[in-house]
């Protein structure tokens, strides 16, 4: 009995060693796998963090190529002229905007329509689309950046 219980423990004992090596190989290979996919995790972000650097790095050159034309001469009358030809352009389109609006509203209440009638037709969804639009591209663009960024 006892030799055949020592034949059997000597047998499955010459395993033991394999079998603990499988086990083993099998651990070391799970915590490879788990080290790939962390390094593969971190590559990723340093990609993102990569991508995001190259977009600020873009808006800035933008903004820079933007700006680039506002460089001042040096000569007072130029630089003055220079910087006062959006304003002005502004002004004057916005001045005749109110005034085909008022010049509109007149002469639908002079034709007899009653004054809500005529400030609906004025005020159309039209032209609130488009005022909306020349309100934000002047004082909305830096708002919506902001915006963009906290999304």
């Amino acid at each position: 009995m006892f030799t055949a219980l020592s034949a059997l423990i000597g047998f499955f004992g010459s395993w033991m060693p394999s079998l603990i090596n499988y086990f083993q190989d099998r651990q070391d290979k799970k915590h490879e796998l788990a080290i790939l996919e962390a390094q593969m995790k971190m590559q990723e972000a340093g990609h993102v963090q990569k991508l995001e650097e190259i977009n600020v790095t873009g808006d800035i050159e933008e903004m820079k190529s933007l700006h680039r034309h506002d460089k001042m001469t040096g000569v007072a009358f130029i630089d003055g002229l220079r910087g006062s030809v959006r304003p002005v352009i502004t002004y004057i389109f916005f001045s005749l905007f109110v005034f085909v609006e008022v010049t509109a509203y007149i002469a639908l209440t002079a034709a007899g329509v009653d004054s809500i009638t005529a400030l609906g037709t004025v005020w159309s969804d039209d032209v609130m689309a488009l005022f909306a639009a020349v309100m934000a591209f002047w004082f909305g663009n830096r708002s919506l950046e902001k915006y963009r960024a906290r999304s």
